[in-house]
């Protein structure tokens, strides 16, 4: 697992003209609104705080940029499927998600997180299939296992293998499952 010296954000932006203009190796997180993005991003680089994390869904209204290492960068999009975002404003999410996953930037490869508990949603499926059409790698996350009850885990995953076409990463934040397979994908990425 790669040893993390030093983690910080580095821009917010909204348009590619505020995309940071260097070519440093880019590993992108997807996911809906409340998924734990922020969560996942924080307990990857052990550091509580560096991604913002939010009580109320659709609060990433921009792309975070994180500079790792001074080596290569985590980029939080925007969450998307939040009900109570009016459409204009998720249609325009969506589209600075569409400008990065289709620039001409260094992206080595897209996690997507989904949900544990609710195999399957729309939103979810929707992100697979346009991340499928950008040609980058993808690993699929399962995030908040350990809300599910045990016997629950392995019959999601099951379910979520045969919806999404891959086997997740099931993984939790707080008891940290998951975190050194995840690593083990983004260090293999990171080599080509």
């Amino acid at each position: 697992m790669i040893t993390i010296k030093t983690s910080n954000f580095e821009m917010g932006a909204v348009s590619t003209k505020q995309f940071p203009n260097d070519n440093l190796p880019e590993f992108a997180f997807a996911g809906r609104s409340n998924v734990g993005k922020s969560s996942l991003i924080n307990c990857l680089v052990n550091r509580n705080g560096l991604a913002r994390s939010s009580s109320t869904p659709g609060k990433t209204r921009e792309i975070n940029f994180f500079l790792i290492n001074e080596a290569f960068r985590f980029v939080d999009l925007p969450g998307f499927g939040y009900a109570k975002v009016a459409k204009q404003e998720q249609a325009k999410w969506q589209a600075y998600i569409d400008s990065y996953l289709c620039s001409k930037r260094n992206i080595r490869g897209v996690i997507h997180l989904v949900d544990s508990r609710h195999p399957g949603l729309d939103n979810d499926l929707m992100m697979a299939e346009f991340i499928k059409h950008t040609n980058l790698r993808c690993i699929l996350v399962a995030n908040k296992v350990d809300k599910l009850k045990k016997n629950q885990i392995q019959k999601n995953k099951a379910q979520m293998t045969k919806i999404f076409g891959q086997e997740p990463i099931m993984f939790s934040t707080s008891s940290k499952l998951g975190k050194s397979q995840l690593w083990s994908t983004i260090e293999e990425w990171m080599k080509n």
